[in-house]
């Protein structure tokens, strides 16, 4: 009887992600807004995993995801000089230990400016 060699679990990171969506029937977005930008903290043992999760949940969510941008981890995002506020390490300490997708932010995209003029 032979087993299977088993490969060595790897740890779960969290990435910085950004999204863009477009409109979606129900996606919430505000009216007038042709989409949004999202920065999200996805959590997977590489960024394609954390990737295709966070994509599977804003589909989920009846949102349309057109693009995602990687930042990377934490390390690689101050190995490349970003500053991390508390609240933002708070969200992605929450990630990991959830092992989930979290929208930190998102920001409604307009045609033309909204209230200037």
């Amino acid at each position: 009887m032979s087993e299977k060699p088993q490969k060595p679990k790897r740890p779960q990171q969290v990435y910085t992600l950004l999204v863009q969506v477009g409109r979606r029937t129900g996606d919430g977005l505000p009216k007038g807004a042709n989409g949004a930008a999202l920065m999200v903290y996805a959590s997977g043992v590489d960024e394609d995993e954390a990737v295709r999760e966070t994509v599977a949940i804003l589909k989920q969510a009846d949102l349309n995801p057109l693009d995602v941008t990687g930042y990377g981890t934490l390390e690689e995002r101050i190995a490349q000089g970003h500053e991390i506020e508390a609240e933002e390490r708070a969200l992605m300490d929450r990630a990991l230990a959830e092992n989930a997708v979290i929208v930190a932010q998102m920001t409604p995209f307009f045609d033309s400016p909204q209230g200037r003029g």
